[in-house]
């Protein structure tokens, strides 16, 4: 059995006017975790990014008991699931100094070509992930269905949201959807989230962004011709 372990303290920047820790730096997080780990498990740079090929994740899955607070020192587990085909499920675990969750996550990958960007088949590169299961693996994520929304905007990828993947990193989407955000929903205890990342956002790609919310949900949708990303936040009534 492999989990990756990393023990941090929330600092300034992690955290945002309410001294929680922002959904971007929780979503950094839990991609760096999953590189390293990956690396840890022998699939190195040398085998991905030096061979043309790119770790990118699809879709996640999380229940929030709550978000850390600044200063607060905490504990990210993080393992493999099974390999399906041509995704490799990963999942997480955030904990407190007294072992107390504070959130359990799901999440979907892929390995994509970076010239022709389309996801290739992880056997023809001789990758594999051996798999851990410890009881505490949350549901992979379903698909979010397109929903009517009430407000749109035209949003442009700029230079600083753009990662060395060549796309808009996922993490800033939920910057951009916190800062769309109802503020009474961004002050409100987060219980969940699911996303999609369907297609890429390059710099300078201009994205029709639509969003609404409700009482106790929010959600964000963005497309060129095709879908980009799909996000539905759920909170606390």
């Amino acid at each position: 059995m492999s989990i990756y372990r990393q023990d941090f303290q929330l600092l300034s920047s992690d955290v945002d006017m309410s001294r929680r820790m922002r959904l971007s730096t929780l979503f950094t997080r839990l991609q760096e975790a999953a590189i390293a780990h990956t690396i840890e498990l022998g699939v190195t740079r040398e085998k991905t990014l030096d061979q043309g090929l790119l770790w990118a994740v699809t879709q996640y899955n999380v229940k929030f008991n709550r978000l850390p607070e600044y200063d607060e020192k905490v504990t990210l587990l993080s393992w493999p699931g099974k390999t399906m085909h041509l995704y490799f499920p990963r999942y997480f675990r955030l904990v407190d100094t007294n072992g107390k969750v504070l959130l359990d996550a799901s999440s979907l990958w892929v390995l994509i070509d970076q010239e022709t960007r389309g996801i290739v088949f992880p056997e023809t590169h001789d990758i594999y992930i051996k798999e851990t299961v410890t009881g505490n693996e949350l549901s992979l994520p379903g698909r979010l269905r397109k929903e009517e929304m009430r407000d749109q905007i035209s949003f442009t990828v700029p230079y600083s949201y753009v990662d060395l993947n060549g796309h808009m990193n996922n993490a800033r989407y939920y910057d951009l959807a916190l800062d769309l955000m109802p503020h009474d929903l961004r002050q409100a205890r987060i219980t969940g989230l699911v996303s999609e990342h369907i297609g890429e956002a390059q710099l300078g790609d201009c994205l029709s962004v639509e969003y609404a919310a409700s009482e106790d949900a929010f959600c964000l949708f963005g497309e060129k011709e095709k879908p980009v990303f799909r996000i539905r936040f759920l909170f606390e009534k």
